[in-house]
């Protein structure tokens, strides 16, 4: 469904994806896991069209999109949950969930249930600063579903938030993929990728390993977890 070849992006001089492939099927949930700077967020970013990669090339549904916009890929089915969600000042979660979407009060209901926030308590807050990290996030996860994306790319869902937050996020992205989503989920907790079918480890812009998550999670913590990743990018915020 969602395939990177040989994806390559530089900035100021420095290797930030090098020569990265990956497959993301249908109706699956992929893991990426990588400690922080290995290039998780700059490939959202490229498979997104939010930044353009230097080579290679991004196939969704056996179209190329490598150089397509953000809103061209929106239109395809593709979406992004971003791992810092934002906040709408006077906009209530009810009128966020229907954004852009015609859903009736019950539906908006059952997306709210199913990450694990009450409707009663939820539907008249607003999207802003007095809910908590973990809240956001829920928030942000029911918005995406009610989108019914084709591939919904969530970077660090799991990121900020609090333990009671963390199994209702993950419930939601399996019953994401359930509903027919294929998900990327970018990560670099081995906790949340335990509901991907499959996980890939990305080092220095490149995919190192790719398998089940038992194994891929053991890998992690004995290679990437005590390596001092010579040679990753040097670059704030990929």
């Amino acid at each position: 469904m969602l395939e990177v070849k040989c994806l390559k992006l530089t900035l100021n001089g420095k290797p930030i994806i090098n020569g990265l492939n990956l497959e993301v099927k249908e109706a699956k949930i992929h893991g990426l896991l990588g400690m922080n700077g290995a290039g998780k967020t700059s490939l959202a970013n490229l498979i997104m069209g939010i930044s353009y990669p230097d080579e290679g090339s991004i196939i969704f549904e056996e179209r190329d999109v490598t150089r397509c916009t953000i809103s061209e890929r929106a239109k395809m089915g593709l979406t992004l949950a971003w791992q810092e969600p934002a906040r709408f000042e006077g906009l209530s979660i009810r009128e966020y969930l229907r954004l852009n979407k015609n859903l009736s009060l019950s539906e908006v209901e059952n997306y709210l249930w199913t990450v694990g926030l009450p409707p009663g308590e939820y539907l008249d807050r607003a999207v802003d600063a007095n809910l908590s990290g973990g809240e956001r996030k829920r928030v942000e996860l029911a918005s995406v579903m009610a989108m019914k994306p084709k591939v919904a790319i969530l970077d660090e869902p799991d990121s900020g938030i609090d333990v009671v937050s963390l199994p209702h996020i993950m419930n939601g992205i399996t019953e994401m993929s359930k509903q027919g989503s294929a998900v990327l989920l970018i990560t670099h907790s081995e906790e949340a990728v335990g509901v991907a079918e499959e996980v890939s480890i990305i080092c220095a812009g490149k995919i190192i390993n790719s398998g089940p998550p038992k194994e891929m999670c053991r890998w992690f913590k004995n290679n990437c977890q005590t390596c001092n990743h010579i040679g990753k990018p040097s670059y704030k915020g990929v």
